[in-house]
């Protein structure tokens, strides 16, 4: 599998992962997940490419940063989606019990 492959196989998950627990999950597990999905991305990439120096692997796949990029787009950095806490509050919560007048 090539990276590109990888990363476009990789990235609709993440993102339907980080819609569905949007509004109730806190930043720090997105970015705790961002720091697990690297992790694992660049195993796969060390392991790939036995051979080559942290710097051959960072000026092949990330265009010499550290996320790993390619030819269609990045990896979807996790930690950077913004997380919608407490969205109803108040008189804002809908009741269903009718208000007695």
């Amino acid at each position: 599998m090539t990276a590109d492959t990888l990363l476009h196989r990789l990235n609709p998950i993440l993102r339907g992962w980080c819609a569905y627990f949007r509004p109730g999950m806190s930043s720090a597990t997105f970015n705790h997940l961002a720091s697990f999905v690297w992790r694992q991305v660049w195993a796969w990439l060390r392991r790939k490419h036995r051979r080559n120096t942290w710097k051959e692997l960072r000026r092949r796949y990330c265009g010499g940063g550290w996320w790993p990029t390619s030819d269609e787009g990045r990896l979807l950095h996790a930690g950077t989606i913004t997380t919608t806490r407490y969205r109803y509050r108040g008189a804002a919560i809908p009741t269903p019990w009718q208000a007695t007048t």
